[in-house]
């Protein structure tokens, strides 16, 4: 329900105590852009967060994206998704599913990317969830578990990283737990409004405060690499180009 702040309102799937927040605090727009201008966007980024010592790179192994030319940055919008008590059949018997994580789309905004931490081998997305996202303008999901219809979310341009790829139904095997809490991707904390930055090679997710800190750091390394991409191609000694290991 709608408070004195006018926040947004729920669909009523999950109650009040579940929801971190209702509303996000937005990412500068223009720190968001520079991010998606570096020429190796999760690999410049992943560089950039060892310098300040901070977590955050996952392998493009271990989440797989179902559009290998995609490149995404956007403020993280969570999903908590956990097993549910009841045995498959029993569930189906029920006729009630309990997977509520249409509230988080229904929360999104354009440019969020939905970070859901789920359950492996079982798909905890499909087509229809897929649809509602891209409608509501986000620009794709981190998903540390299953999803399918992975054809028609390429299909619509809604790319998805993802632990692995399952037909099998999460409706009668998942329920939602909570939308914008904290939640752990692959071992790295993920905190709702945090910036996600995904390609080819990977995600990262940068904490929302430090997203100025290691925007600066991976320009820098951008500029240095085109100075030496410009000097192997002009010709210059290895000896010149390579960075010299510092002595341990």
């Amino acid at each position: 329900m709608t408070n004195s702040e006018n926040l947004p309102e729920t669909l009523g799937r999950l109650p009040a105590e579940a929801f971190g927040s209702l509303r996000l605090p937005r990412l500068d727009e223009d720190i968001v852009r520079r991010f998606l201008d570096l020429p190796d966007l999760t690999g410049m980024t992943s560089d950039a967060l060892d310098e300040l010592g901070l977590p955050g790179a996952i392998s493009g192994a271990t989440l797989r994206p179902t559009d290998p030319q995609a490149r995404i940055a956007g403020r993280a919008l969570t999903v908590l998704n956990v097993a549910r008590d009841e045995n498959p059949r029993e569930a189906a018997a029920s006729g009630v599913s309990l997977l509520a994580d249409v509230e988080a789309h229904n929360l999104a905004e354009p440019g969020d990317v939905l970070v859901l931490q789920g359950i492996d081998k079982i798909s905890n997305m499909g087509g229809i969830l897929a649809t509602i996202a891209r409608r509501q303008g986000e620009v794709g999901a981190v998903v540390d578990g299953a999803v399918r219809d992975v054809d028609h979310s390429r299909s619509i341009g809604y790319p998805i990283w993802s632990r692995s790829v399952s037909p099998i139904t999460g409706k009668w095997r998942i329920r939602t737990q909570a939308i914008n809490v904290p939640v752990e991707i692959c071992g790295v904390l993920v905190t709702p409004g945090d910036l996600v930055v995904a390609d080819e090679v990977g995600v990262c997710f940068v904490p929302r405060d430090e997203t100025a800190a290691v925007l600066a750091i991976a320009e820098k390394i951008a500029g240095s690499e085109e100075k030496r991409q410009r000097a192997i191609r002009g010709g210059a000694p290895i000896s010149e180009v390579m960075v010299r290991p510092k002595p341990a």
